[in-house]
């Protein structure tokens, strides 16, 4: 057992308690449910219920139970929503619904990508970790879009080099609060854990070299559309990164969103999507790019600020 004690940010105030421990620690409402039911969290020293109300700046105080052991493939579930977009002997390239993690890992109970091409008969590379077998990069339990898993050794470790050497490219789409100035930039800020919320990130000086590139392509009275090309591929860069610029996501309550917003949008999470990815294949060197469209959530909260415009 452990114990952690976590800060109510502004962006969650009202919000219930299971709704706001599940973004706080990245896991299902339906888990964090069941913490609280189970006693073991409490706000500002009193114990709650989980449709009991969060204020900002109260202290929740949660006593997390020791992790149960990390799935393997062999727990392979079939995951809704997961789509391959291309599949050969070497790749798989999937299209990754929000609410899935890239691969298990401790205390994470959901639908995983991997485990979702291997439920759906794809073999995947035998190289890394049990639970990260074939898996070269990942996106955000929140983050939808296109991830590659190696099927092949030779794709896993041309790909784990690729990605490394920065050769592979990644486009994502995000709508941000508000228009940034300059409607083209360079985002060039360190990120590492943040100093006193480690369930979060930070620009952090001495942090690891982080590197974003941005353009704006629609803008809106209240926020813009900006297309994002990661240099480096940090956890939670590009939320972080506008963030800090004051811009964040729109809905991404961790890193300061107005909740307003996202609720008028619909949204229950950031609205950010990896939008592009291209690379050299891994068997013939040919240069493959692969496109996603945005989700139906996204789509929808799209329109709506476009409709807001007119």
């Amino acid at each position: 057992m452990s114990s952690r004690l976590l800060p109510v940010p502004d962006g969650l105030d009202g919000m219930r308690v299971d709704a706001g421990l599940a973004r706080l620690l990245g896991m299902s409402r339906t888990a964090a449910a069941e913490l609280v039911e189970s006693g073991a969290v409490q706000l500002d020293g009193r114990a709650v219920g989980k449709s009991d109300r969060l204020h900002a700046e109260a202290l929740l105080d949660v006593t997390l139970p020791d992790p149960k052991p990390v799935q393997t493939l062999e727990d392979a579930q079939p995951v809704p929503g997961l789509g391959v977009i291309y599949s050969d002997d070497d790749i798989v390239v999937v299209d990754k619904p929000v609410g899935v993690a890239a691969h298990p890992s401790p205390g994470w109970e959901g639908h995983t990508v991997i485990g979702g091409v291997v439920a759906m008969g794809h073999r995947v590379s035998t190289s890394g970790a049990e639970e990260r077998r074939g898996v070269v990069h990942r996106l955000d339990v929140g983050t939808t879009g296109l991830m590659v898993v190696a099927k092949s050794e030779r794709a896993y470790t041309a790909l784990k080099a690729a990605f490394k050497e920065r050769t592979v490219e990644k486009v994502y789409h995000a709508i941000v609060q508000g228009h940034p100035d300059p409607t083209i930039g360079t985002i060039d800020a360190p990120i590492d854990r943040h100093p006193k919320h480690d369930w979060k990130f930070a620009v952090v000086a001495g942090g690891r070299d982080s590197v974003t590139h941005y353009e704006v392509i629609e803008a809106f009275p209240a926020a813009s559309l900006a297309q994002i090309h990661l240099e480096t591929g940090r956890t939670h860069q590009i939320r972080v990164h506008f963030s800090a610029l004051r811009h964040p996501c729109v809905g991404d309550i961790t890193y300061g969103a107005d909740p307003v917003l996202a609720k008028r949008l619909g949204l229950t999470r950031q609205w950010l999507h990896a939008r592009q990815l291209s690379f050299a294949h891994p068997a013939d060197g040919r240069w493959v790019t692969f496109e996603s469209p945005y989700p139906a959530d996204l789509a929808a909260a799209l329109e709506i600020l476009r409709s807001d415009g007119q």
